[in-house]
């Protein structure tokens, strides 16, 4: 049988939710046989190579309406009760070209890659319920972000509750969003679908990195990873240069110029010390890992899992990170990373790394990593 991955963007990595969906590409067209893309032009012109490259994939594109159509399409969407922020990105073309793919002689399952994909194929669901991919159970912390616009608590939870109701299965990146899911909607059919990346880097024999380079990785057009960031420069760094005076911090994310420069995503005016180097974004990160001594995932905010950590993981790099950033990952502090809930925490254990090296850690994290959120792991997964 061949699936059908359904996406409201053209699909170019650069974010959390495109690596998801990528992943989720690969391990689906190697679990079956080969698998339909379809998505709706959205962010690029044209779909990254990696995505063209996948054996056995086809990808399938729509252009969205635009004026009165598409706000037609809007309107519909907020009287079915979609929040602001999805009812936009609901597409009239995708929801009628999933349905004509949906009937291909040969489909097997039909996945909505996010909540705006669920909410677009609403009237398909009554003929053929399909399976909901989520990136996040947006009720758990979307309705807590600055402008958000989904509303209040109650009006998300309500509108999530039926993406899961009206799904066969609802697929959930963390064992945490699992359990909110059945509590949202006990009688949905919840899996735990983790993200996972394409884990290359050979295992790591230890740290010989020379210099006291701590990295922090993210999409910075997201505002948890912003305030991650403020956390980190804040209140987190002046304790490690108050000890390692020669220590870095390396910030490398899309969206960090925006959000240095534009409108309600303005940073602190106060210049940032001289020892932060923020490199913006980077297409190959590569380099980046094998020069710098460890990782911070600095999370206070969000849900799912971040890939920034597991990407961590899969380059054999040890990592410190806050419970909230590890709270969906099969990690142990100690043994995985470490953990740290408060800013003097997360600097005494940066500082220890960067002294003292660390004593397998990145070793142990990189065969967690290769085990549990590889693309092979989660192909092996979803042939089941």
């Amino acid at each position: 049988m061949r699936d059908l991955l359904v996406g409201t963007h053209t699909p170019a990595l650069g974010t959390g939710q495109a690596m998801r969906t990528y992943a989720l590409a690969r391990a689906l067209a190697a679990a079956g046989d080969g698998l339909d893309l379809l998505y709706a032009r959205f962010g690029a012109e044209l779909p990254d190579a990696s995505f063209l490259e996948i054996p056995g994939i086809e990808l399938h594109e729509v252009h969205p309406s635009r004026r009165a159509r598409r706000l037609l399409a809007y309107g519909a969407a907020r009287l079915a009760g979609v929040p602001r922020d999805f009812a936009r990105g609901v597409s009239p073309e995708l929801a009628r070209a999933t349905s004509e793919l949906a009937a291909t002689p040969g489909r097997g399952r039909v996945i909505a890659d996010g909540p705006i994909a669920a909410a677009a194929q609403r009237r398909l669901a009554r003929r053929r319920p399909g399976i909901y991919n989520a990136h996040n159970l947006e009720s758990a912390f979307r309705h807590e972000l600055s402008g958000s616009g989904v509303g209040s608590q109650s009006s998300l939870r309500a509108f999530e509750r039926g993406l899961l109701e009206r799904a066969s299965e609802s697929w959930m990146v963390s064992e945490p969003d699992a359990r909110g899911a059945h509590e949202l909607c006990p009688s949905a059919p919840i899996r735990y679908v983790p993200n996972v990346i394409d884990v290359r880097q050979p295992e790591p024999t230890g740290s010989n990195v020379e210099g006291e380079r701590v990295l922090m990785v993210a999409d910075f057009s997201y505002e948890p990873n912003r305030n991650g960031l403020r956390f980190l420069l804040d209140d987190v760094m002046p304790l490690v240069w108050e000890r390692l005076p020669g220590a870095r911090l390396v910030v490398v994310g899309r969206g960090l110029e925006q959000s240095q420069s534009e409108g309600s995503h303005t940073w602190d005016p106060r210049p940032w010390d001289p020892r932060v180097e923020a490199l913006g974004f980077v297409a190959d990160l590569d380099a980046v890992y094998a020069t710098s001594r460890c990782a911070a995932v600095p999370l206070l905010q969000g849900g799912g899992t971040p890939f920034k950590f597991i990407e961590a993981l899969a380059h054999g790099l040890p990592v410190v990170a806050t419970p909230r950033a590890a709270a969906g990952l099969a990690v142990r502090d100690g043994e995985h990373y470490r953990a740290a809930s408060t800013a003097a925490a997360f600097a005494q254990a940066l500082v220890e790394l960067l002294r003292d090296g660390d004593d397998g850690l990145g070793a142990r994290g990189w065969a967690l990593a290769r085990e549990c959120y590889s693309i092979e792991a989660l192909t092996e997964l979803l042939a089941a």
